[in-house]
């Protein structure tokens, strides 16, 4: 069984921790009242990771964590996954006509994105989430 994505828009611009989301003219309807909040969950397709050999990756040791162990892919943020999707939570500066300008994006310029929602926080903040010692030895968020 096989899914069609569609890309909603594209990673235009990346400069330092401020990056700029090209919406296509399809969606941007879809972008009302998107201002309306801080902060936004950008879905997009690790192109670069789109490849048959890293599809078929099961076990992972996460690069940007210090002393990580051997993991499930599935435990990880790995680009390299059976289905290279990735998710980032991200502050929404503006929005200029079609582009979205974020902070905090940890995707490359060009990766097509394929949906956007709203964060949420009664709904996504898990105040007392669990997660392994190795997580607190990453990159700076």
């Amino acid at each position: 069984m096989s899914y069609i994505l569609r890309p909603i828009g594209v990673v235009e611009k990346c400069e330092g921790e401020i990056a700029k989301i090209r919406i296509y003219n399809d969606f941007i309807e879809g972008l009302e009242r998107i201002n309306d909040f801080s902060h936004i969950i950008i879905i997009g397709w690790l192109h670069l990771s789109d490849k048959e050999e890293k599809r078929k990756t099961i076990k992972v040791k996460p690069k940007r964590h210090l002393g990580a162990p051997i993991i499930g892919v599935f435990a990880s943020r790995s680009p390299d996954r059976p289905n290279p999707i990735g998710l980032c939570v991200v502050e929404l500066l503006k929005v200029e006509d079609s582009t979205l300008i974020v902070k905090g994006l940890d995707f490359f310029e060009g990766t097509p994105i394929v949906d956007i929602k709203p964060y949420v926080p009664r709904a996504d903040c898990i105040i007392n989430a669990k997660a392994p010692e190795w997580t607190l030895h990453g990159p700076p968020m």
